[in-house]
C-alpha cells in the first residue's frame, strides 16, 4: 500500500498544496493593496513646472493628462502581486481638488486578484525656483555684446540674439532649469543679456564669437556670501571684431570683401577674384557689407564693360566686368555703392 500525506489548512481545514494556508486562505490573509486617501501635485502657475520631492521639472502636460498618473501615485501593491492593471477614472471636484477613482487587477499566488479605490488629488500651486528667481531679478551675469571701433549691424544683433535664445532652449532641454534669459535689451552700442546662470553666460560668449568672430573676456564681481560659499556675478564682455565678414573694404584702391575675420583679414579682390590677406590697419575705409546690397539689372556687356541700370537713378552705368563673374544680359547682381560709382559685390 502507498503511504499518501496529505496537507491540511490549519485555517479552513481544507487540502493545502503546501503546508501553512491554503491558497484562498493566504490570498485572503494578505492584505495586496493599499491607498493613500490623498495625495499632492504641487505646480507652477506661472510656467506650469512640476515639483516631485524638492525637484522642479519642465512639463507642458495638461492636467488631464496628469491626473491618472498622479491617482496611480496614492496605491501600495504588495511585492507577491504579479501583472497589475490599473485603471483609473478621474472626477473633477473644484478647481484645486479631484477624485481619482482606481480598479485594480493582478496575479497573487497564481489566482488572479481584483479591488477598487478612491483617492483625492490636491493640485497645490508653488512659483518654482526658475520663476522665483525670475521674478526676484535674480541673476548671475550679463553678456554684453559690443563691436571694436563701431556699433554693431543689425545682423550682428539680431545673430547674438537668436544664438542667446538657441542655447537657452539647449540647456532647459538637458535639465538645467536655473540657466534661463531674464531679460534681453538691445542698446545705443550693442546688446545686453542678463543670465540666471554662469554657465550660460560662458556657453552663450562662445557662441557668439564663434559665429561672428571677435573674443569675449571674464570680470567677476563678488556680491555675497551664501552657506560659506561666496557669491559672483559675472560680466562677459563680447567684442566683436572691427570689421566683420561679407564687409567690402577698400585697399590701396581696390575693393576686398571680407571672408573672415582672424589674426588676420581672409578677404577676396573683387577686381579679380584672388584671396588676399590683408591687415586690419591696411585698410582704408569701409564701403559697405554685401548682407546690404542692391540689385541692379544688367542692360549690356560689351567684353569687360557691362552696362548695369541703377536702380536708384534709372541711368545705365557703365561698369568694369569682374574676371571672376559671368555675366549675362538681363540678369541681376549685387551692388554697393561707393559715392558716385557702383561696385559689382556678385
Amino acid at each position: 500500500m502507498k503511504n499518501i500525506q496529505h496537507n491540511f489548512c490549519p485555517k479552513c481545514g481544507n487540502p493545502s498544496e503546501t503546508p501553512g494556508l491554503c491558497t484562498p486562505c493566504r490570498i485572503g490573509n494578505t492584505p495586496w493593496f493599499s491607498c493613500d486617501k490623498r495625495v499632492t501635485h504641487i505646480h507652477c502657475p506661472s510656467c506650469g513646472a512640476s515639483k516631485v520631492r524638492n525637484t522642479w521639472t519642465d512639463s507642458e502636460r495638461q492636467r488631464a493628462e496628469l491626473a491618472p498618473e498622479i491617482a496611480k501615485t496614492a496605491v501600495h501593491i504588495h511585492p507577491d502581486v504579479k501583472k497589475v492593471v490599473i485603471g483609473v477614472t478621474i472626477d473633477d471636484l473644484t478647481v484645486n481638488r479631484s477624485r481619482g477613482n482606481l480598479t485594480l487587477r493582478g496575479t497573487l499566488y497564481n489566482k488572479p486578484v481584483e479591488g477598487t479605490c478612491s483617492t483625492e488629488i490636491i493640485w497645490h500651486k508653488e512659483q518654482c525656483d526658475r520663476c522665483n528667481r525670475i521674478s526676484g531679478s535674480y541673476y548671475e551675469g550679463v553678456v554684453q555684446v559690443r563691436a571694436d571701433g563701431r556699433i554693431p549691424s543689425v545682423y550682428e544683433i539680431q545673430t547674438a540674439s537668436s544664438i542667446a535664445q538657441q542655447v537657452e532652449e539647449s540647456l532647459q532641454a538637458g535639465g538645467e532649469r536655473l540657466s534661463f534669459i531674464s531679460e534681453m535689451s538691445e542698446i545705443h552700442d550693442g546688446l545686453d543679456i542678463i543670465v540666471g546662470s554662469q554657465h550660460i553666460g560662458a556657453q552663450i560668449s562662445q557662441r557668439i564669437t564663434a559665429e561672428l568672430g571677435g573674443r569675449y573676456t571674464t570680470h567677476p564681481k563678488l556680491v555675497g556670501e551664501k552657506n560659506g560659499r561666496q557669491l559672483f556675478r559675472i560680466t562677459y564682455s563680447v567684442r566683436l571684431p572691427r570689421y566683420q565678414k561679407f564687409d567690402v573694404v577698400v585697399v590701396k584702391d581696390r575693393y576686398y570683401e571680407v571672408q573672415g575675420v582672424e589674426s588676420r583679414l581672409r578677404a577676396i579682390d573683387l577686381a579679380d577674384g584672388a584671396s588676399k590677406s590683408l591687415r586690419e590697419d591696411d585698410v582704408e575705409r569701409i564701403i559697405g557689407n554685401t548682407r546690404n546690397a542692391e540689385s541692379g539689372l544688367v542692360v549690356f556687356t560689351d567684353g569687360i564693360t557691362v552696362g548695369i541700370l541703377d536702380p536708384v537713378s534709372n541711368r545705365t552705368v557703365e561698369c568694369r566686368r569682374p574676371k571672376w563673374l559671368d555675366v549675362r544680359d538681363g540678369q541681376y547682381l549685387q551692388l554697393l555703392r561707393d559715392g558716385d560709382h557702383l561696385i559689382i559685390t556678385g
